[in-house]
């Protein structure tokens, strides 16, 4: 994974990353946004995972974190931030969630942007943002950056509905329920 320099207000391009679990496998998924309003990636990847850890209470970030590295490290384009689908932290003390661990994990250098479907313990540590027509919010929190200013690029993202486009376009690539894309071809000359 390339990664690049960045500022408060220069979270672009944005890797967006999700995995879904199999019996003995996971899919990790990764979407790159060249910015937050893009309805379209400029890349795509999809990394199978074996032998993922069992799920664990309280421990999930063990279990997803090893995923999320190996999508990130097929990554071509060099990106300025990262959102996870989850939490980045837990709790109003700033317990890491997979968002604040992947961030530890990158040793500090990208902030990450924790965008959680339900609410966890009350969520009223996290901000929540409404979308579309959906009187259901979603849950922001962020490591690297504040998160009022991450909240303002979810509410912003491309789609009608309260899941972003490419948020959603991530999650049905870790599910499978989308082809994966092709290898980047290469052309000898």
């Amino acid at each position: 994974m390339m990664i690049g320099v960045t500022g408060p207000d220069d979270l672009c391009p944005l890797a967006i990353v999700d995995v879904g679990y199999g019996e003995r496998e996971a899919l990790a998924a990764c979407v790159v946004a060249r910015g937050f309003t893009e309805a379209e990636p400029v890349e795509m990847r999809v990394v199978t995972v074996a032998d993922v850890r069992p799920y664990a209470p309280g421990r999930f970030f063990e279990r997803e974190l090893p995923c999320v590295l190996a999508v990130l490290e097929r990554l071509r384009t060099e990106v300025a931030a990262i959102m996870v689908d989850g939490y980045a932290i837990l709790d109003e003390h700033g317990t890491p969630g997979l968002g604040g661990h992947l961030h530890r994990a990158l040793g500090g250098r990208l902030p990450v942007i924790g965008v959680a479907k339900t609410a966890f313990r009350g969520s009223g540590f996290a901000t929540p943002v409404l979308r579309g027509t959906s009187a259901r919010p979603l849950y922001v929190t962020a490591v690297g950056l504040p998160v009022e200013h991450a909240a303002r690029r979810v509410a912003a993202m491309h789609g009608e509905h309260r899941i972003p486009t490419l948020l959603g376009l991530v999650d049905r690539l870790a599910r499978g329920l989308v082809a994966q894309p092709p290898p980047p071809s290469c052309s000898m000359q």
